[in-house]
């Protein structure tokens, strides 16, 4: 079956989310190299103060995502006012959670991270931390949700740009608390929340003032019944359970990490924020897989849909294997931007060439799960899958090779690692039987 479209219409959405993320991934290195360059103390605290907000950050991407699948498919049938309430939920549901989080980051932002780290200086450096950058909780909730609408409905520019703006100001502001004003991790905490409130000014004057598809009023966006919340509910509640209850077996195997050593800890936090400059490019592309493939099944074309799932399926590994060849060359320069042990910088390194082994794998989990099974409705499977995976599998064998076997740090990450492919498996099967596609605004 000829594909029309499929390139043109996935590379017009992949690159501008790609090369958002790239800079928002970028300038959050530089925060990293910035703060390494105080030491492996305060890498740590950061990095495990972090662990909340990605906590929190995978719960609202299992809502906007959830609710994304609406917005795709709605916009496929052009019904703006079934785009205006699946936004009126996002934003209700994202504040509400991101409150819960600003009020326990406030309180006991100590006790928090005891969860994660035994080491008291890291437990308080990364408290005092905390507490400051959970101010931008909200904000960050807001902007999420209607950043996650625009690139349902195609328009992928304003985030672009919002996201440049409010990364660079980031980048400058931190520079000039940790080092000039002499603030250390507060400084970077203070930058991190004046960057997102300038970042949602911007987007929420532009997309009102220029009257974008998904900018109703609050009587719009708030005009949802109890019906509609049901059908939403059952689409969105298993993503974010899923994306839940998978922030936090990733917030489990870091604690496992933690618990192996400061050092461990600084190596996965220094792999992590390396890795992040190539894997923005799997995740624009599974977003933009998720829009083309939602945007198909709302027009009624499921035989379209169906032939980019197929086409998906060789193409999102290939991708994973191309960009992962990158974190080669980007290991033999940790020693210029981190400022750590030798043995800490030489298990970064190993862990980059372990994840650059992984990638095609990772890349496909992306595609299957974010970019296929949620764009056609199929959340329950998609969430049993990931969930399953990750805390019948990856946290089971984390502790085992960590506190039975005790083996070395490199191992526990490739045994943590190896759920990929159990997951790859899983998912190759899905996608072939077509039991995933369903029209969820009908």
């Amino acid at each position: 079956m000829k594909l029309k479209g499929f390139y043109s219409s996935l590379i017009a959405i992949a690159v501008p989310v790609m090369l958002q993320n790239l800079l928002q991934t970028f300038v959050n290195m530089l925060d990293t190299i910035m703060i390494g360059r105080l030491g492996s103390v305060e890498i740590a605290a950061v990095g495990l103060g972090n662990q909340v907000f990605f906590v929190l950050n995978m719960i609202l991407f299992g809502i906007n995502s959830g609710g994304g699948v609406f917005i795709a498919q709605f916009w496929g049938k052009k019904e703006l006012g079934g785009i205006k309430k699946s936004l009126g939920i996002m934003l209700t549901l994202s504040v509400i959670v991101s409150t819960i989080f600003t009020v326990l980051c406030l309180t006991i932002p100590h006790q928090i991270l005891g969860l994660y780290s035994p080491d008291p200086e890291v437990i308080r450096v990364g408290g005092d931390y905390l507490r400051l950058v959970s101010l931008s909780y909200i904000v960050t909730a807001i902007t999420f949700a209607y950043t996650n609408a625009f690139r349902c409905i195609e328009r992928v520019k304003l985030p672009l740009v919002c996201t440049s703006i409010s990364m660079v100001t980031n980048a400058v502001t931190n520079y000039l608390l940790i080092f000039v004003v002499g603030w250390g991790v507060k400084g970077a905490a203070v930058a991190t929340v004046f960057s997102r409130v300038l970042e949602l000014c911007i987007i929420m004057g532009w997309s009102y003032g220029h009257k974008y598809e998904t900018c109703g009023k609050l009587k719009e966006l708030l005009s949802f019944d109890w019906n509609f919340v049901g059908k939403f509910s059952k689409i969105a509640f298993p993503v974010v359970m899923n994306e839940t209850l998978w922030g936090l077996g990733i917030t489990v195997t870091n604690a496992i990490y933690a618990h192996a050593g400061t050092d461990a800890i600084t190596a996965v936090n220094i792999t992590g924020t390396i890795s992040q400059l190539t894997w923005v490019f799997c995740m624009g592309f599974g977003n933009g897989m998720s829009v083309i493939v939602g945007k198909k099944i709302g027009e009624g074309n499921q035989k379209l849909a169906r032939g980019y799932a197929m086409r998906s399926l060789w193409f999102m590994p290939t991708v994973g294997a191309l960009v992962g060849i990158f974190l080669w060359p980007l290991s033999y320069l940790l020693p210029v931007f981190f400022n750590v042990s030798p043995f800490i910088l030489q298990t970064a390194k190993q862990m980059l060439i372990v994840l650059m082994i992984s990638y095609p794998f990772n890349s496909f989990c992306m595609n299957w799960i974010v970019g296929v099974c949620r764009a056609g409705g199929d959340t329950i499977f998609s969430a049993l899958a990931e969930m399953g995976t990750m805390w019948l599998y990856a946290v089971p064998i984390g502790l085992l090779s960590a506190f039975v076997f005790d083996l070395p740090i490199i191992w526990i990450y490739i045994c943590i690692s190896s759920e990929n492919i159990l997951k790859a498996v899983i998912g190759l099967i899905r996608v072939l039987s077509g039991k995933w596609l369903h029209d969820v605004t009908r």
